[in-house]
């Protein structure tokens, strides 16, 4: 494996927007032979390094494995593994579990009933498999993304074939640690409905997003489904135009809306835009903003920043490049604060970020333009975030003892907790679990009056429901995290 050299290139998308200085590359590498190697998903594990999972061919024209790579945290290969059988294997998510094992899932052609099922594959932490499973009928069945719950168990979400109500459906699957299912749900009409990316809600519930053609304004729309603890559906919105919409990623807010992100074509300035659709608990919009130029932009990976804000990326196209990672940075209402991209003369696209806590972001994608295959793993390293959160972004005269919303909530690794003090005080910051006992105090100390931000980094600390207490000046204030892994 060897770094890589970027070309980098700035793209400001409206002259309204904020200009500020944008994080510069540190470092890239790619992982891959001499055909084609994809990533699909990316994680920040317990020990500090990086997981990414997506797809290797094994032979022409179309057998290909579920591949995983495993680096430290400045990109060095430790390991990587593939897992398939004598058709085609496909890994789009991967996570760590409570166990500090991995799942990665996706879809298998060599295993299970159909023409594709899901396959749902556990290893422990050098990447040897412990067991798989599969989940689907006869027909195509895939799963997008999958998360582990609060009860040690796992949600799959994805599409199928085999069941439900139309030609494609939402489908969710819920399973116990050892991946047996517990129960099943379809959401969906007599079209393609297909979701993309779920989480476990703040209530326990789940809120799946992707796209609907049976239902909303156009020929296809972004699509928000929300379910209780069993899968039951509560609610669903629809958000669209005359052309297509499609969701990519989600996030649940501190205010317990939600964040939904991916490309639009009946608005914006271009063929796609970056879409960027903010909700209520309801699932009713608040706003929305879009991000782009005269050609093609999507967004596949959206994150909640330190401020409140977002960053999108994905790909952007141009008649001179192709397609170019894309980074964009926005406010808390979603206007722009700065864009970059980064990539070569050929196709590159970013499929998931994370930001660290120095405020730099990991991106890890595909590259046609560097490495050694056809296209390879591309894993690049920013500088911190110019606009990561400063001291002159607080107020320095709160009038009242607040505890802020955690972000980001639910959250994978770590999430950042904020609270302001009207007068000096002794605080103490304890996180509780749900008996009330102590996992971990975070603070004791006195403090000036002001704003204050500490990180709760919990990763060693299993998935499930924790409370933030902070105590100051006689008064306890609390707040509910969910750490899901």
């Amino acid at each position: 494996m060897r770094n890589t050299f970027l070309i980098l290139s700035i793209f400001l998308f409206t002259s309204a927007a904020t200009i500020h200085a944008q994080p510069d590359s540190l470092w890239s590498r790619t992982y891959g032979e001499h055909d084609i190697d994809e990533c699909d998903s990316m994680i920040l594990t317990a020990e500090g390094g990086f997981i990414l999972g997506g797809v290797t061919r094994t032979s022409v024209p179309d057998n290909f494995d579920m591949w995983l790579v495993k680096t430290d945290v400045e990109g060095n290969p430790q390991w990587s593994r593939s897992y398939g059988g004598s058709e085609s294997e496909v890994c789009h998510s991967v996570i760590q579990t409570n166990n500090e094992g991995y799942i990665l899932t996706g879809f298998t052609s060599s295993y299970g009933v159909g023409e594709r099922d899901i396959w749902m594959v556990k290893i422990n932490a050098d990447g040897d498999s412990l067991w798989s499973r599969t989940f689907g009928g006869s027909e195509l069945d895939v799963c997008k993304s999958i998360i582990q719950t609060v009860d040690g168990g796992y949600a799959l979400a994805g599409l199928t074939q085999s069941f439900g109500a139309g030609g494609y459906d939402m489908w969710l699957v819920k399973t116990n640690a050892d991946g047996d299912s517990l129960w099943s749900r379809t959401f969906g009409g007599s079209e393609l409905d297909v979701c993309k990316s779920i989480i476990q809600t703040v209530d326990g519930g789940y809120a799946l997003a992707g796209y609907t053609e049976s239902f909303g304004a156009g020929g296809r729309d972004m699509w928000l489904v929300k379910t209780d603890a069993d899968g039951d559906s509560l609610w669903s919105r629809t958000f669209g135009g005359r052309d297509s919409e499609s969701c990519h990623s989600i996030l649940q807010t501190g205010d317990e809306g939600f964040t939904l992100a991916g490309c639009t074509e009946s608005f914006g300035s271009g063929e796609y835009d970056m879409w960027l659709v903010k909700t209520d608990n309801a699932g009713d919009s608040l706003w929305s903003s879009t991000y782009g130029g005269d050609e093609r932009e999507d967004c596949f990976s959206v994150i909640q920043t330190t401020d409140d804000g977002y960053t999108l990326a994905g790909m952007m196209y141009s008649a001179d490049t192709e397609e170019d990672m894309l980074l964009v940075r926005t406010d808390v209402n979603g206007d722009s604060l700065w864009s970059r991209s980064f990539g070569g003369e050929l196709l590159d696209d970013c499929q998931s970020i994370i930001q660290m806590e120095d405020g730099s972001y990991a991106l890890a994608g595909r590259t046609l333009s560097y490495g050694a295959g056809f296209t390879d793993f591309w894993l690049v390293q920013t500088g911190p975030d110019p606009v990561f959160v400063s001291s002159e972004s607080f107020n320095p005269h709160p009038s009242s003892f607040i505890l802020q919303p955690a972000f980001p909530n639910p959250f994978n690794s770590f999430t950042n907790i904020r609270f302001d003090l009207p007068l000096s005080s002794d605080v103490s910051v304890s996180i509780l679990d749900l008996n009330g006992r102590s996992v971990a105090t975070l603070l004791d100390n006195h403090l000036n009056a002001g704003n204050h931000s500490l990180i709760w980094n919990a990763k060693d600390h299993p998935a499930g429901v924790y409370l933030c207490r902070v105590d100051a000046g006689g008064v306890s204030l609390t707040r509910k995290l969910l750490l899901v892994k």
